[in-house]
């Protein structure tokens, strides 16, 4: 029986804990994050998979100090897996499992290797993405692959529908390659880097919207930040809103400065090109509908701050 060492987090790290469980793995330590209180957590606990499962669990701030690497190495484990953990592992740790080490990535690399690859791919307007299992190096997500399931991005898709659907082809990619893995007969594909690029971490702050884009362009910021995420955010009315989902208009205009109005009960955007329907939004913290917002503040058009 293989031995492994998981890194997990997330719906992704639950799935495919699960997954190894599932093809009779020796998970001999589970090692995941504490949850953080400041975030939403609206995500399936790695943690108490594991321990329903009898399986040890560690919650380091650091996995690469030495007293973690020691006690990892003393489990001589054969893999390492890592399932959308969030600290990269340096040499000490990626030396130990004599059979490799390999992460899930949630992007069909060498595209959107880093941070956040879901919400990126919506943002960039991508009509693909999927998840990708690779060997583990120092540096991030470039690792030969090993194996790849690709999902569609729909149109008006949020970034929580289409993680949903990556957590999915994170669990069809493992369970499919796992018994050629297990067997030492699994491919390793070297990434061509020039085909991708490298995206970071994004803030609440990167939300805010930039009403001279194009309407597409901001409806898949929209989309990309959507709840459980921060939002898509501006202000009206000198008060904070959120655009929380949107549709593409075929509407046209011409010399409008950017602005919020009502229609026929409809609520519409004009942007710096073209006109999105804000199917839901809030204002001042509280969600409202167009019909609200035209009770309240009549019909007229308000340009965004």
């Amino acid at each position: 029986m293989s031995r492994a060492v998981v890194f997990a987090y997330h719906n992704v790290g639950y799935r495919c804990l699960s997954v190894l469980l599932a093809h009779g793995v020796d998970v001999a330590l589970v090692v995941t994050h504490r949850d953080n209180p400041k975030e939403n957590i609206w995500f399936d606990s790695v943690a108490e998979l594991a321990a329903l499962h009898g399986i040890p669990v560690i919650m380091p701030d650091n996995p690469n100090t030495p007293e973690v690497v020691e006690q990892i190495r003393g489990l001589q484990p054969d893999f390492f897996f890592s399932f959308y953990y969030r600290e990269m592992l340096k040499a000490p740790l990626l030396v130990i499992p004599n059979r490799g080490a390999f992460n899930m990535h949630g992007s069909l690399l060498p595209k959107y290797r880093g941070r956040v690859p879901v919400n990126w791919a919506i943002i960039h307007g991508e009509t693909e993405t999927g998840a990708t299992l690779h060997y583990m190096t120092e540096k991030p997500d470039n690792g030969a692959i090993v194996a790849q399931q690709a999902v569609p991005i729909l149109p008006d898709d949020t970034a929580l529908e289409v993680f949903q659907k990556v957590t999915v082809a994170a669990e069809i990619a493992l369970n499919d390659i796992l018994p050629a893995l297990l067997a030492g007969t699994a491919p390793a594909i070297p990434q061509d880097l020039s085909q991708g690029a490298y995206f970071g971490g994004r803030k609440a702050e990167d939300g805010i919207i930039d009403w001279s884009q194009d309407a597409r362009s901001i409806h898949n910021l929209v989309r990309a930040v959507a709840p459980p995420y921060p939002g898509a955010t501006t202000q009206l009315l000198g008060k904070p809103m959120r655009i929380l989902q949107t549709l593409v208009t075929g509407c046209t205009v011409s010399d409008e400065k950017p602005a919020f109005y009502v229609k026929q009960g409809k609520a519409y955007a004009i942007c710096g090109s073209g006109v999105l329907r804000v199917v839901r939004f809030e204002l001042d913290g509280v969600e409202m509908s167009a019909a609200e917002f035209a009770a309240r503040h009549g019909t007229e058009k308000y340009e965004f701050a």
